[in-house]
């Protein structure tokens, strides 16, 4: 029996385990004792890697559709040269930009690179992923307000916090290890706060909830804002030396009255007073957002004004403190830096010639084969495709057809295209179900790579399992089709994992995310590392756990930290007599992930999991409605589509409001089309619609 440590690759935590291996086969799963994230915890969807061994997955070989409609299984050597040839086809036919790429945060840092060497540069062609669903808000607002996305936090401030502020979050049931490192907090009289429109599962352990309005929490930090300054419960000397923007800011949150936030925000006077109070009496002060804030159509400036708070107060570079993003999944990270899409890869600006030049010398190429400017953003390849500029697209590791905004307008995209290739574990999946082109490959058991989690911290995927007859990863798919495409020496020095990783590596030289020195034989079985990580740290103890912004040193032209504020926008769904009520959404419960693809395939997460779409309902409204629990409504959308779920009656969501687990593809059914103008992330959280009681199979 061997012992074998990788990364679970579900949420943003990255938690390490052991497999036991024997005979190819895996005896047991535990959490790793002593790494850094987890320490010999794991939640229930990480335990079970070792029953996700891909039950229901297809035959190793590509298929191509035929004009009948049948699937025709073909070597990998023929389906890279059909994709390739199509792509190309396409693009002399309908111009460079005709082909795109989606991609997911779940791949690992050198399937993101490689994908977009071979798309973004070879091609100059389009490639944004599902980052953009969960983080591209708070990657947009530290670039902002920072010089760079860099949080700066590491998971031990949970456990040195004295006041924890979740907005937005509900990490006992999204990201229970995270969960577990604030339960492991022994600071005397340390308290735990949540912001949040729903009574959570969170809210209902913390010491304090405020049950906000949905989307009124810009209106709330500004209005603390202003409480905090006008009590001059301010760090003057931090603000002085290491932020630029504070007096605008001071002028600019004075109009935001406590009178005001009573009316808008669903809180008291008194509560709003009550929280600024907790912010000045904290000596180490953490605030953490993710996806209650993140996808809004004012998401980045949310997110700013949570930084603004934490930059005013000194709460920053601190143990214990932060404005702190929490990821959303395994690699948004390494997604967001080296995927070469809204960046080039380290995070460098695609108009630096400097950082041109450095890129194409490591990576063998020239400048006509460097991507010249951000990618088209998800909302936009979508709607291209519906207006016909787009023919082409290339899905790898996601299920957009369930997880879009408004999914129903990417079903009616997919039947626009020329080609379509699904690349994916299984193709049962929604989105897999319409290719003209499937690539069957690995999951993560069978294949290697490094992912950077939510505090910065590089691990390995190590493979587990070995690989069947002409099984292959998503790393080798991508490269497939390269050489395919003739790139010829673009691609040869991309010819492993370990190549890119290297290649990567030197690129992150002398930038904030450098992690030269880490060494990538030296991440396996080690307990991982937070960049920077630069080459002159060799020999450090590089599983130390590190914080950025100690020296009051950001990432801007002159080093300081920038108050970024803008005037709250007019909702864009606002509740009216047709649609009176409140659409929000979210995660079920822990065993649950996302559309549901792997965790179907654990038999006691899905014994405990509803079959089938069901929604939250307030208790009065229930009655006032003569709905009964486990009754069936159908809910008519503002987008004009509408679904049938099943009601599960409870007091922990507002009268005026209805919340629903993402997970079933009813949900995003209803969901409207609407988007942050900075981050352009989804606003999935506060549609608004109707109802109606329905039979059961109505």
């Amino acid at each position: 029996m061997r012992k074998v440590q990788t990364n679970c690759n579900f949420c943003a935590m990255d938690c390490n385990l052991d497999f036991q291996v024997e005979d190819g086969k895996i005896l047991r799963a535990v959490p790793t004792k002593g790494y850094p994230v987890n320490d010999g915890f794991c939640c229930i969807k990480g335990i079970s890697l070792d029953k996700q061994q891909t039950t229901e997955k297809p035959g190793p070989l590509p298929w191509i559709r035929q004009p009948d409609g049948s699937k025709k299984t073909v070597s990998w050597d023929e389906a890279f040269h059909y994709v390739a040839d199509k792509l190309k086809s396409l693009q002399a036919e309908y111009g460079t930009e005709s082909v795109a790429g989606i991609s997911t945060g779940q791949l690992t840092l050198e399937e993101f690179s490689i994908f977009g060497h071979v798309m973004r540069n070879y091609l100059q062609t389009n490639v944004d992923g599902n980052t953009r669903l969960c983080m591209a808000t708070a990657a947009v607002a530290m670039k902002q307000s920072y010089g760079f996305d860099a949080p700066g936090y590491t998971l031990k401030d949970l456990e040195l916090s004295d006041t924890i502020i979740l907005i937005g979050a509900n990490p006992i049931v999204t990201h229970p290890i995270f969960w577990s490192r604030i339960r492991n907090n022994e600071v005397p009289g340390h308290k735990v706060i949540v912001i949040d429109p729903r009574r959570s599962e969170t809210a209902r352990m913390s010491d304090v909830h405020y049950q906000i309005r949905p989307r009124a929490d810009l209106k709330l930090l500004y209005t603390l804002a202003n409480v905090l300054i006008k009590s001059d419960w301010i760090d003057h000397d931090f603000i002085e030396k290491h932020t630029d923007h504070f007096g605008e800011f001071r002028e600019f949150v004075k109009k935001f009255t406590l009178e005001d936030a009573e009316k808008e925000t669903g809180l008291t006077m008194a509560q709003v007073m009550q929280l600024a109070a907790s912010i000045h009496e904290g000596k180490a002060v953490s605030m953490w957002w993710t996806m209650g804030v993140n996808q809004g159509y004012e998401a980045v400036r949310t997110a700013q004004a949570i930084i603004n708070i934490c930059l005013m107060t000194g709460n920053i570079g601190r143990p214990g403190t932060g404005p702190n993003s929490i990821t959303g999944q395994c690699n948004a990270m390494g997604s967001r830096l080296f995927s070469d899409t809204t960046c080039l890869y380290a995070g460098y600006d695609f108009k630096d010639a400097a950082a041109r030049e450095k890129i194409c010398r490591i990576i063998g190429t020239d400048d006509d084969h460097l991507a010249k400017k951000p990618t088209l953003t998800y909302d936009r390849i979508v709607e291209g495709i519906n207006d016909g500029k787009i023919k082409g697209l290339w899905i790898l590791c996601t299920n957009p057809m369930h997880s879009w905004a408004n999914n129903k307008r990417f079903e009616e995209a997919v039947k626009k295209l020329d080609l379509y290739v699904v690349q994916d574990i299984y193709d049962s999946t929604d989105s897999a179900e319409k290719a003209t082109v499937f690539f069957p490959v690995v999951p993560g058991i069978k294949k290697c790579g490094t992912y950077i989690n939510l505090e910065r911290r590089m691990c390995r995927m190590v493979p587990v399992l070995p690989r069947e007859k002409d099984e292959i990863s998503d790393y080798e798919a991508v490269l497939g089709v390269g050489r395919a495409l003739g790139m010829g020496d673009k691609i040869e020095k991309w010819a492993t994992v370990e190549d890119c990783f290297n290649l990567m590596k030197e690129i992150s030289r002398d930038t904030p995310c450098d992690f030269t020195g880490i060494d990538w034989k030296g991440l396996e079985g080690s307990y991982g590392c937070q960049w920077p990580f630069p080459e002159a740290m060799k020999g450090q103890a590089a599983e130390d756990e590190r914080r950025l912004y100690a020296d009051g040193k950001f990432f801007t032209p002159d080093g300081r930290a920038q108050f970024l504020f803008e005037d709250p926008l007019p909702n864009p769904f606002p509740q009216t007599e047709e649609f009176p009520y409140i659409f929000n959404t979210g995660r079920g419960t822990v065993g649950q992930w996302h559309t549901q693809t792997r965790t179907r395939e654990v038999r006691y997460v899905e014994d405990a999991s509803i079959r089938r779409a069901y929604l939250f309902m307030n208790t009065k409204l229930a009655q006032e409605k003569g709905i009964r629990d486990l009754d069936f409504i159908r809910v008519d959308s503002v987008n004009g589509q509408s679904a049938v779920f099943m009601v599960r009656v409870t007091d922990d969501v507002p009268y005026d409001q209805l919340y629903a687990p993402e997970h079933y593809l009813e949900c995003n059914r209803i969901t409207p089309s609407s988007y942050d103008k900075y981050s352009k992330e989804p606003n999935y959280k506060a549609g608004v619609v109707n109802f109606v009681k329905v039979g059961k199979e109505d």
